[in-house]
């Protein structure tokens, strides 16, 4: 890595274009990062095969901008390569003096009143725990508890307990049931065409775009303002909720209209995974739409077993759009406070019987 760093600095170009090989990850990771540092205007692009989510985002955070197999043709490589000098380079970010982000810190008059509150109920609601316990192990086969890996404050991960009330296979049929997102919108959203990446074909459907942009896979090609309006739909349905789910058992649409599968998160409240009042935790499917500056307050705050966007329109025939709940969970990390906080524990109380059947 020196000896590249000093070729690099003897070229004297401010924005080298850096073929990357990829190796071991954990070193490829601290070059690439020590590249980005040393040449933030460069186009860092790897050099790999296949890459699974985790390794694509763990690249892609270092300091990645493309990826291209190694035994990429030369004209797939030369119009990639194209496009990064004439696209890539065109916008500067424009950088602002902020406050560096160190994450949400829990207050101590907060934690205090989550032991008190969760160990008090948890006494308290003993044998409703203990009867729906009962209840949920004689209604369908699986265990008692669902645990699921949720993202929580500063984007830390954790097992999140609910009372099972899905039969066991729910996991599984999640994808085969889109259509059934209330938050999917009523319009079913059209597949961005992708075209096998031949580049007699390319080279035809370039004039063809009349002026739009092209994204070069390695495996197809894609209209650039396809590939935004993809992605600006999955962010807008990044929030999951199912209108009569069939994957509910009958004692489970019992305890969530009610709540109390939601009951043993008071262990998770108990041991500091979450608060009393927050912001709910989510999926890591849903929570890998929120990575953006404009949506990243949104963790630096508790997650919480009650919130500010349950008390609004729980129990009321409105729907909240997943914008509504973003924006709500939001306000609520910026204006955190213990006022706010009692004001969210009292309508809980009033809003506690859900009219939606979800």
């Amino acid at each position: 890595m020196p000896s590249a760093i000093r070729t690099l600095d003897a070229s004297g170009d401010p924005r080298p274009i850096i073929l990357f090989e990829r190796r071991t990850r954990k070193i490829d990771l601290q070059n690439i990062r020590l590249l980005r540092s040393q040449y933030p205007q460069s186009a860092i692009i790897l050099l790999t095969g296949t890459l699974d989510a985790t390794e694509r985002k763990a690249y892609l955070e270092a300091g990645t901008n493309s990826a291209l197999r190694p035994d990429t043709d030369a004209a797939t490589f030369d119009r990639t390569i194209r496009f990064i000098t004439e696209y890539a380079f065109r916008y500067k970010p424009v950088h602002t003096a902020q406050p560096r982000l160190t994450g949400f810190r829990m207050p101590l008059w907060k934690r205090t009143f989550d032991v008190l509150a969760s160990a008090g109920a948890i006494v308290l609601l003993s044998p409703v725990l203990l009867a729906t316990a009962v209840a949920v192990r004689l209604d369908s086969p699986g265990p008692v508890i669902y645990r699921s890996k949720r993202v929580g404050s500063n984007y830390r991960v954790f097992d999140f307990l609910k009372f099972r009330s899905m039969r066991t296979d729910a996991d599984s049929r999640l994808r085969e049931m889109e259509e059934l997102n209330q938050y999917a919108g009523q319009q079913p959203q059209p597949q961005a065409a992708r075209i096998a990446l031949d580049p007699a074909e390319v080279e035809r459907l370039i004039p063809a775009i009349d002026g739009q942009g092209l994204l070069v896979s390695d495996d197809f090609v894609i209209p650039e303002q396809e590939h935004l309006q993809q992605v600006e739909t999955e962010q807008r349905n990044a929030f999951v909720k199912f209108e009569n789910d069939p994957r509910i058992t009958r004692i489970g649409r019992f305890i969530r209209k009610y709540s109390i599968d939601e009951l043993p998160q008071l262990f998770n409240i108990l041991r500091g995974d979450m608060s009393v009042v927050g912001n709910r935790p989510l999926p890591l499917y849903e929570a890998e739409h929120l990575t953006s500056d404009e949506y990243i307050d949104r963790f630096m705050c508790p997650s919480g077993l009650t919130g500010l966007w349950q008390v609004e329109k729980r129990g009321g025939a409105g729907k909240l759009s997943p914008e509504e709940r973003k924006r709500l969970d939001i306000y609520y990390a910026q204006h955190l406070s213990p006022l706010l906080d009692l004001k969210i524990i009292l309508k809980t109380f009033t809003a506690f019987i859900q009219k939606e059947n979800v």
